[in-house]
């Protein structure tokens, strides 16, 4: 169990420690800087800094995690709650270490009047919409294919599914709740296999979307690692859409068809596992924006191109009510984030996090 939960931290601990080094050179610590900053020795320190206080950080939530295991073994229920709240004391920790960092950056920028050095211009690629930014939506009809075949194989056979069906399994690979067998309950999974692939539908829909951001030093070679980076993540995605929906619909097998309890609690954590350290190959494979894509087209580098500091609350949320943009590229971290001053952002926010909830809720599932 020790070890299991060791795989889910690590991932988790990686990123936290390496995310200033995935991020583009004209950022460092969610502030915008010129390119030459990046590497300067005193920025570089505050980097491996960073990284110092977060392996300590790190280590030492390891070691309360391992100790907690060893109070709380007895009771799974206990070690659940330990374990949620150790997750989110790292997360409060880690936010606060950047913080930190950010501020301190910030401070520096202002000291050294880096904007004031700079001229701030946009760049607007008009041929970037036209080429090919993600993986079209039409693959998505394989996961919808699957979906709508679990459910209507489902309702065919439903008088074969067992009058108590299982929901909830511990550690061991034991059944610890069942639900009674109904329309609701049997159609669950696949309901789940709909929501699932519309928002990963949602997701590669918005990454084509999402505000373009390009170089006004090196146009060209921006546009192009910025098109690596839409075309990977949506690869990446649909990959995991499709697989997410057949792990669902194993799950939906095991109900018709006996299967090791143990395979069932194992099956679902070899997929996290797969999904998690592909997330991470891919990030360190290709940055931020694509700012880690090889490009062979010449200098690499770019420029402080923006002053939009201000509009970047904490470093992490994007508050611009001039700006129609309703997705962005984040500052700290890989992918996207919203326009939080869109009410659309909110609706689209609250609306995912309802469905979660709900479906189960209204299906039987909770």
């Amino acid at each position: 169990m020790v070890l299991m939960f060791l795989v889910i931290l690590c991932p988790v601990f990686l990123s936290a420690i390496m995310m200033p080094s995935w991020t583009r050179k004209t950022e460092s610590f969610e502030i915008s800087v010129p390119e030459q900053i990046y590497d300067r020795s005193d920025v570089k320190k505050m980097r491996l800094t960073y990284t110092r206080w977060m392996s300590v950080l790190s280590l030492g939530i390891t070691a309360l995690f391992i100790a907690l295991i060893l109070i709380s073994r007895e009771s799974e229920e206990l070690f659940s709650i330990l374990f949620s709240g150790i997750v989110l004391l790292f997360l409060l920790l880690w936010f606060w270490v950047y913080l930190i960092f950010h501020r301190k950056m910030k401070q520096m920028k202002r000291e050294e009047r880096w904007e004031e050095q700079s001229t701030a211009r946009v760049i607007v690629d008009t041929n970037f919409r036209k080429g090919k930014l993600t993986y079209s939506n039409l693959w998505y009809i394989i996961p919808f294919t699957i979906s709508f075949l679990t459910i209507i194989c489902s309702l065919y056979v439903y008088e074969k599914f067992p009058e108590q069906l299982p929901m909830q399994y511990n550690f061991e690979g034991e059944v610890t709740r069942y639900v009674e067998k109904s329309y609701r309950t049997v159609l669950l999974m696949p309901i789940m296999q709909l929501y699932m692939t519309f928002l990963f539908l949602f997701i590669n829909i918005m990454i084509l979307k999402a505000k373009q951001q390009v170089s006004d030093n090196h146009p060209e070679t921006s546009v192009y690692k910025n098109m690596v980076f839409r075309r990977r993540w949506s690869a990446f995605l649909l990959v995991t859409g499709i697989g997410l929906t057949l792990l669902f619909g194993f799950i939906q097998i095991s109900f018709l068809v006996e299967i090791s309890s143990q395979v069932l609690v194992t099956v679902p954590l070899i997929f996290s596992a797969a999904v998690t350290f592909g997330a991470i190959a891919l990030s360190v494979n290709t940055g931020q924006g694509g700012s880690r894509v090889k490009t062979g087209m010449g200098t690499e580098g770019e420029v402080m191109n923006r002053k939009d500091d201000t509009y970047w609350k904490l470093g992490q949320f994007y508050f611009n009510k001039n700006d129609p943009t309703l997705v962005i590229e984040k500052r700290f971290g890989i992918g996207w984030t919203f326009n939080f001053a869109r009410p659309a952002a909110w609706l689209i926010l609250i609306g995912i996090l309802l469905a979660a909830v709900g479906i189960p809720w209204l299906l039987g599932g909770f």
